[in-house]
């Protein structure tokens, strides 16, 4: 058996399509690049951390990293996932591994920097 390796790109849900939406688009880039990446969601949207965990297992994999699409780190990164995470890794003795959120990656910032650059010189072209 190969040693799968499944990336979580974990956002944290809504009840709302259009939210779900966004963080599809934004982890479309990361999903064509990185082999057996994935999006999921820790509430209220599907599929879920633990589905996706639950069917990989099935398929024979055993190791997980979570990376968070999260701006920093609060009550659910702190407690709520870390819970999530070790439940899971007791209930199917695989390892999973949660990386820092994204917003912690001084790439992020220099990311939102070109999108504000982007933003004021589109705003600035629109007045001339």
């Amino acid at each position: 058996m190969s040693e799968q390796h499944i990336v979580i790109l974990l956002a944290h849900g809504s009840s709302d399509p259009k939210w779900c939406e966004t963080f599809e688009k934004l982890a479309a880039p990361t999903i064509a690049a990185v082999p057996d990446s994935i999006v999921a969601y820790m509430e209220l949207a599907e599929p879920s951390m633990a589905s996706i965990v639950a069917n990989a297992v099935k398929q024979g994999c055993n190791q997980f990293t979570v990376m968070p699409l999260f701006l920093a780190v609060g009550r659910h990164l702190r407690k709520d996932v870390p819970e999530m995470i070790s439940a899971m890794e007791s209930e199917h003795g695989v390892k999973i591994n949660l990386a820092p959120p994204v917003g912690e990656n001084p790439q992020l910032g220099i990311a939102i920097r070109a999108v504000v650059e982007e933003t004021l010189k589109s705003s600035r072209a629109g007045r001339s």
